[in-house]
């Protein structure tokens, strides 16, 4: 028994929309006016379901795993719904994080999805990261069945989302951009308009390339400073008073101990684990395959992280690459 909550167990089926959930009280929902269904309350999603609850918006989620539907179970003005067909029916805007493509188009375009349930024009966010091929075949799907669709992925990280500090860059109608204004800035400090459907994941994906190929850069030139003999402390103050200067060098430092809060700092638990920037990756060496461009830093940062995913750290936080360098001896 959880705080508040009334456990139940339904049938576990195959893909992401049953699950064990647990079912909160209806009562606490009637404080505010305005609810948003959220669906993935994994590392990211919960803290940008937070952010919503401070902004004393109420909330109806839902997750298929135990451990994260509990994680805001005992929050203030929150149900947890039993299943995704029941929370697209109750809400009037829905935001969605979930990890790869086939998860959004499961979530989105089953019988007992969202498209199939949810209320004539609510607005649909999906802020997974995921091929741009996807919100392009959801969204004229939602299109038409008089929805307001948008994909709207986020930078920034866990610790962004946890002080909603993220950037959403967001693809979809035009004019229809302004409806997200007051859930967007609970959750974040800026959003971009970037185009028609699948334009935000296009954005998202050209920065976690970038991200993926900075995070080599970085723990590249410490890891040789340090075999040299340099303290990291001071190479690192050196770079980012320096041309080196950038955010994985100074707001994400890979070097354990040099920042607090870093993952790097908490044996690389948490943050964003490598698994999910390997899978960025391979969506920018995709996407440059279709639009014939040439990414050779982004093929070489996927093949590396590759190579991190088949060893011990795939869930560990992006930033163990530079463990893994360090650990390689010179033999990459």
């Amino acid at each position: 028994m959880v705080t508040n909550c009334l456990c139940t167990q339904l049938p576990i089926t195959r893909g992401i929309l049953k699950g064990i959930v647990f079912t909160k009280r209806a009562e606490s929902i009637k404080r505010c006016n305005s609810t948003v269904g959220f669906i993935g309350l994994g590392n990211m999603g919960r803290h940008m379901a937070r952010n919503l609850i401070k902004k004393g918006f109420n909330i109806v989620a839902f997750d298929m795993n135990k451990n994260a539907a509990e994680s805001l179970c005992g929050e203030e003005r929150v149900v947890i719904a039993s299943s995704i067909a029941e929370l697209s029916s109750k809400v009037d805007s829905l935001v969605t994080m979930l990890p790869d493509n086939d998860s959004v188009m499961q979530v989105y375009s089953r019988d007992d999805g969202i498209i199939k349930n949810a209320k004539k024009g609510a607005t649909l966010i999906d802020s997974s990261t995921v091929d741009p091929k996807v919100p392009q075949t959801i969204g004229p799907l939602a299109e038409k069945q008089g929805f307001v669709f948008f994909d709207a992925p986020v930078s920034g990280g866990v610790m962004a989302a946890e002080n909603a500090q993220l950037t959403f860059m967001v693809g979809g109608l035009e004019n229809e951009f302004r409806r997200l204004d007051k859930i967007l800035t609970a959750m974040g400090k800026k959003s971009f308009y970037c185009g028609k459907y699948g334009s935000g994941q296009a954005a998202k994906i050209c920065n976690n390339m970038i991200l993926g190929i900075s995070m080599g850069a970085v723990s590249e030139g410490l890891n040789l400073g340090v075999r040299f003999g340099l303290d990291p402390k001071l190479l690192t103050d050196v770079i980012n008073s320096s041309s080196g200067r950038c955010w994985t060098s100074e707001v994400y430092n890979p070097v354990p101990g040099i920042l607090e809060n870093a993952p790097s700092s908490k044996d690389y638990q948490g943050g964003f684990a490598s698994k999910l920037l390997k899978k960025d990756l391979s969506l920018a060496v995709e996407l440059a395959n279709r639009t014939c461009s040439s990414v050779p830093l982004g093929n070489k940062a996927f093949q590396i992280y590759e190579q991190i995913c088949k060893s011990q750290y795939a869930d560990r936080d992006f930033s163990i690459i530079y463990k893994f360098l360090n650990e390689s001896k010179g033999k990459i």
